[in-house]
């Protein structure tokens, strides 16, 4: 879309396939496999079934990446979906998307992995943090990571590639320990969590079809990131080639860990003692505990901030790419789309996100804000991979060019159980779901006055390669 920004420094191509796959595997690891086996096993009740949901969530993102890998390789512009849900259905939806991943998914996702590293912080130091220090320390982890995402792609691919390396090995490692230094059984796999405490899980999200449903909830905020490769596709070295290869193996990678380490949990501990785990609690460091000794349990706080830092990290990398394109196509401030000439990255649009996080660490739990961020994706993930049944027909095949497998059926398969998702967390959790829609309609008279005059936007504005 021309402007008067094509003499300004460009965003560069320094991303290939390793880096592209250690970004999405750290982005993906980083609290929610640690903490969220307490909350799952509440809403399902048996260890069998919490594998299962880790199985099919796993199933439901690899289907959506293969998805989002079509449309990427179609469109491979910074962004990611704003640009396939602009081209397919228009600005204002495009907008409200790059609005709710800004302000919601990547603002509050960001506090949320923020809280948790403090946390970790707090359970390395012996839980000697007040409540004012914890919110201190989380605003300083803040502006930490956003200095070092003010840094060059290719500095912090390499970085992510590091990290994603040392979190796989601690989730090997703490799979080991339980299945081989402990003395577990898998007699725990034949009890149910009845008898938990449960603390903070609603009567409404336990058993049954909406207990499985939130479970799935819990287990998506695991694999979120999965895909975030997308957000800067156009900074990836032969996108066609890459994007498919490197989301397929991701997503493949994190269903083979997730249910390892999950596996080991219940193996270590009861479903009832995993239920009775404290809300701030994290359930590694309890199997970790139980299996080599409290001792232990400051180097496994230590593996875990690390885990939460790379996945703060890494969305601190992706979500600025989306308030950059909005701003590239001026429907946000013109100065969120300058790029800096030394390290070729959006800087002030990380310091947005920066300042969005900050003043999400103020306003909610871990478990409030990541439900509310989930919820919000789901609702325009459901648009973006409609988007596909729109482009396909809009958008004419190129030579090698990805296409998504069992087309249509594993589309219209993935829409209905993000249509189902969608509506159970409305059910099961109404005050958050809705405080989700609440910030997205915020986003409406913010459009309305960017969009002041302009004429509609046409698909060959989508397209150009100078985004």
């Amino acid at each position: 879309m021309p402007d008067n920004l094509t003499s300004a420094p460009r965003l560069v191509k320094g991303i290939g396939l390793v880096a592209a796959v250690a970004f999405m595997v750290s982005n993906a690891i980083g609290t929610g496999v640690f903490l969220k086996a307490r909350v799952m096993i509440c809403n399902v009740g048996t260890p069998e079934m919490v594998l299962l949901v880790y199985v099919v969530a796993g199933l439901f993102t690899l289907i959506g990446a293969l998805i989002y890998a079509e449309l990427s390789t179609m469109m491979p512009h910074s962004g990611g979906p704003y640009n396939y849900i602009g081209a397919a259905y228009g600005r204002v939806w495009a907008f409200l998307y790059g609005w709710m991943e800004t302000v919601i998914d990547y603002g509050a996702g960001v506090a949320a992995l923020a809280i948790v590293f403090v946390i970790f912080f707090n359970d390395l130091l012996g839980g000697t943090l007040s409540s004012g220090e914890s919110t201190l320390l989380t605003v300083l982890t803040l502006v930490l990571v956003t200095a070092l995402n003010l840094a060059s792609v290719r500095f912090n691919g390499s970085l992510a590639t590091v990290l994603a390396g040392l979190k796989v090995a601690l989730l090997i490692g703490i799979a080991a320990c339980a299945f081989f230094l402990g003395d577990g059984s898998w007699a725990n796999y034949a009890s149910s969590s009845a008898g938990g405490s449960c603390e903070g899980v609603p009567e409404s999200a336990r058993l049954g079809v909406t207990g499985f449903g939130a479970a799935m909830i819990a287990a998506l905020w695991s694999y979120s990131g999965a895909a975030g490769v997308i957000m800067f596709a156009g900074e990836v070295r032969n996108p066609a080639r890459t994007l498919p290869r490197a989301l397929t193996c991701s997503v493949l990678i994190l269903i083979g860990l997730y249910v390892l380490i999950n596996a080991a949990y219940f193996y270590a501990l009861s479903p009832v003692a995993i239920a009775s785990i404290p809300e701030s609690g994290s359930v590694a460091s309890a199997v970790i505990a139980r299996v080599i000794g409290a001792g232990a349990t400051t180097l496994m706080a230590a593996g875990l901030m690390l885990c939460s830092f790379g996945s703060l990290h890494c969305s601190m990398l992706a979500g600025p790419r989306v308030a950059y394109a909005m701003a590239r196509d001026k429907f946000f401030p013109s100065v969120f789309a300058k790029i800096s000439r030394k390290s070729r990255s959006p800087v002030f649009a990380v310091l947005l996100l920066g300042v969005l996080a900050i003043a999400f660490t103020l306003s909610g739990t871990f478990d409030i804000l990541t439900d509310m961020v989930v919820f919000s994706f789901l609702l325009f993930d459901i648009l973006a991979i409609s988007a596909i049944f729109v482009l396909r027909k809009r958008i004419p095949a190129k030579p090698g060019s990805f296409r998504v497998w069992g087309y249509p059926f594993l589309p219209v398969l993935y829409l209905l159980v993000a249509v189902f998702l969608t509506l159970n967390i409305l059910w099961a959790l109404p005050g958050r779901s809705l405080a989700g829609l609440g910030l997205i309609t915020l986003g409406l008279p913010v459009y309305m006055y960017y969009a002041r005059g302009r004429p509609p936007s046409q698909l060959k504005d989508w397209l150009e390669n100078d985004r």
